[in-house]
């Protein structure tokens, strides 16, 4: 395992850092992240995965300049019920609200197995 920042997370290793954030029951198959019925779990890539978690967690989304787009949300921890705020980018909607997610559940750097970190530093 190896940390990343949670901004730079692609592919696989963003669909499983959201499954962690999501409490999901997935793994890695072939490269690819898969639920318990080794169905694809692709969030980062898929409305019909990463649209109910953007609705749910009210997660706004809005176009920056250029191919960027920005996710932001409201979120509170266990260690505080103060409001914080989770922001990140993407190059698509879904990247940049899923980055967020996941940036507000496990920090600005997640464990990602080592057979996805390699395909994450190739994406970026």
């Amino acid at each position: 395992m190896k940390k990343v920042k949670t901004g730079e997370l692609t592919g696989a290793a963003l669909d499983l850092a959201v499954a962690k954030a999501n409490e999901d029951t997935c793994a890695v198959w072939n490269g690819k992240v898969v639920d318990q019925w080794t169905n694809p779990y692709t969030p980062s890539d898929d409305w019909g995965v990463g649209g109910p978690i953007i609705e749910r967690e009210k997660i706004a989304i809005d176009a920056e300049m250029g191919d960027v787009w920005r996710a932001k949300m409201e979120y509170t921890n266990d260690d505080s019920f103060d409001s914080q705020w989770s922001e990140e980018n993407g190059p698509t909607p879904l990247i940049a609200a899923m980055r967020c997610f996941v940036a507000s559940k496990l920090g600005d750097e997640v464990d990602v197995p080592d057979e996805l970190v390699e395909a994450t530093i190739k994406s970026v």
